[in-house]
């Protein structure tokens, strides 16, 4: 870490800790920009933080991670409309009691009814049909969800599958009401959580309000929530320095615009963290000649991850494969290990030097070029890179074009494969979640078509261990695997920085997770 940034996070960190305790305050309203204008209101069609987190304290979920606690895991997970739960001798019945008073913003019932509803909505069961259903994977091994009176739900599983707690506890899986179908959702959410929707107007703002008969006595402490959207995040950052915003969007930070609000407001908290996201390249195989693997294995060998890190993050990201590196990300490879997998070896010439020799075996060279177009989201953090990986990939004799697309379109395009070459951010996670949605044959979010049934079953032979350390093993081997079959390039892990007003208290910093933090029933306002 660098010197200046190291001292600056230190000083954050103390200031934090000397904090004087004082009693929580009730009331105002939380102001923040969002960097972009999402689809829809709808949690379980989206597959973005500019959707899911502003509407994650308009529901509840089953069970959630632990709002202060930093990373995510299974020992992190608390009971929310459950109030607790037990497995069966073989693992494969999960039964959840559920709190019996609880109603939603429109004043009828929470029940047992509503969680079977939406698990047959998310499993494809239901007579209603989401839009898109883009985690529909996370749910493969679930047979039924059944009811035992009005408080009571099992989730029967096909077989063992000890990280299945770590599904239900994500801010994407949220309980949906039985009686709202899932179109008006998109526009108009009906939820249980601690703040009810007030508007959303596309490109201009997300308002949320204090839910006053949230079903947990003393909670919100604040009166309503306003995102703001700003899609300049200059012009942002420059208002939140004005005073005009309480926090800026959370992880929206890039080094230089962190080292920015520090200069010019000395008092603002500020912690930069990782995303548990990384940047990756997609390329659609099932177009010609990206359905040459050795193509993809030299746009593979093209990359200069730590160039990204210097230019992006400067040198504040992380070189990983598939899952998040450690010590941050629970499953990551070793940084040893991960040195020997296929287009990992520092020596970057070297490795260019190979991609060139399989580019001019396929006909390519100096004078005889490929010309692609690069599609990526309009948002810095991710265009940003997209400007490098063009550069990077001249180096292999292809020219690439940026095609940046609104957010709005993004997800559709990518789905049905309209796409020839593009970068985009990647969860990761736990591998029953990432590996299932993301590289699993006909996943949800497999955009480049990638499919290896050898690598299916070790999927499924990873979520069934129960031991942690053999996981991590199995888990290390899919890594390879994705690696040697250049299944979707890592190209670096994010680091971005959040920064609020002293006045904000209560919000914790995730840091292998930026879509799970964002319930905000405890936060409070000390002005």
């Amino acid at each position: 870490m660098k010197p200046y940034l190291g001292a600056l996070l230190m000083a954050a960190l103390v200031g934090v800790a000397a904090e004087p305790a004082s009693a929580q305050k009730a009331g105002g309203i939380l102001k923040m920009y969002s960097p972009d204008s999402p689809a829809s209101m709808s949690i379980h069609e989206e597959a973005t933080f500019v959707a899911e987190g502003p509407m994650m304290g308009v529901f509840n979920n089953l069970v959630l991670f632990d709002q202060h606690v930093k990373q995510n895991s299974l020992a992190s997970i608390v009971p929310d409309l459950a109030t607790g739960w037990s497995w069966n001798e073989d693992a494969t019945d999960l039964t959840l009691p559920l709190r019996a008073d609880v109603k939603w913003h429109d004043g009828k019932l929470f029940t047992a009814q509503d969680v079977r509803c939406t698990f047959d909505l998310l499993t494809g069961k239901s007579s209603e049909k989401l839009r898109v259903n883009p985690r529909k994977s996370w749910y493969r091994n679930l047979e039924a969800v059944t009811t035992n009176g009005d408080y009571e739900v099992t989730f029967h599983l096909k077989r063992p599958q000890p990280a299945f707690l770590m599904a239900l506890a994500q801010g994407y899986s949220p309980i949906y009401p039985c009686h709202i179908p899932p179109r008006d959702i998109r526009s108009h959410p009906i939820g249980t959580g601690p703040f009810k929707f007030v508007e959303f107007k596309p490109n201009e703002r997300i308002r949320v309000t204090k839910n006053g008969e949230y079903w947990k006595p003393g909670r919100p402490y604040l009166d309503g929530i306003e995102y703001t959207i700003i899609r300049n995040l200059s012009t942002a950052t420059l208002a939140f320095v004005a005073g005009k915003f309480d926090m800026t969007f959370p992880f929206s930070l890039e080094v230089p615009l962190l080292r920015d609000v520090k200069n010019q407001m000395p008092q603002a908290i500020c912690e930069l963290a990782p995303l548990g996201i990384s940047r990756s390249l997609i390329v659609n195989r099932d177009r010609p000649p990206f359905d040459n693997p050795e193509l993809r294995q030299a746009m593979a060998l093209s990359l200069d991850r730590q160039a990204f890190i210097n230019i992006i993050t400067e040198g504040q990201g992380d070189i990983g494969g598939a899952m998040q590196p450690p010590p941050e990300g629970l499953w990551g490879m070793p940084p040893d290990m991960l040195k020997t997998l296929p287009g990992y070896d520092p020596d970057v010439q070297n490795n260019r030097t190979e991609a060139r020799q399989l580019m001019r075996k396929l006909g390519y060279g100096p004078a005889d070029r490929l010309k692609i177009k690069l599609s990526v989201r309009d948002l810095p953090f991710l265009r940003d890179p997209a400007v490098i990986l063009i550069d990077q990939l001249k180096e292999v004799y292809i020219d690439g074009e940026l095609e940046t697309i609104d957010t709005t379109n993004w997800l559709p395009k990518v789905m049905r494969k309209d796409y020839m070459v593009g970068l985009t951010g990647q969860g990761s996670g736990d591998p029953d979640l990432s590996l299932n949605v993301i590289y699993r044959c006909g996943g949800e979010l497999n955009y480049n078509g990638y499919c290896s049934p050898e690598v299916d079953k070790l999927i499924d032979r990873q979520s069934i261990e129960a031991d942690t350390q053999k996981r991590k093993q199995l888990v290390w081997e899919i890594e390879r695997k994705l690696a040697e079959d250049g299944a979707r390039p890592i190209i670096f892990y994010d680091r971005r920085a959040t920064c609020w007003q002293p006045h904000v208290k209560g919000w914790t910093v995730m840091v292998n997770s930026i879509f799970n933090g964002w319930r905000m029933e405890d936060v409070w306002l000390d002005k």
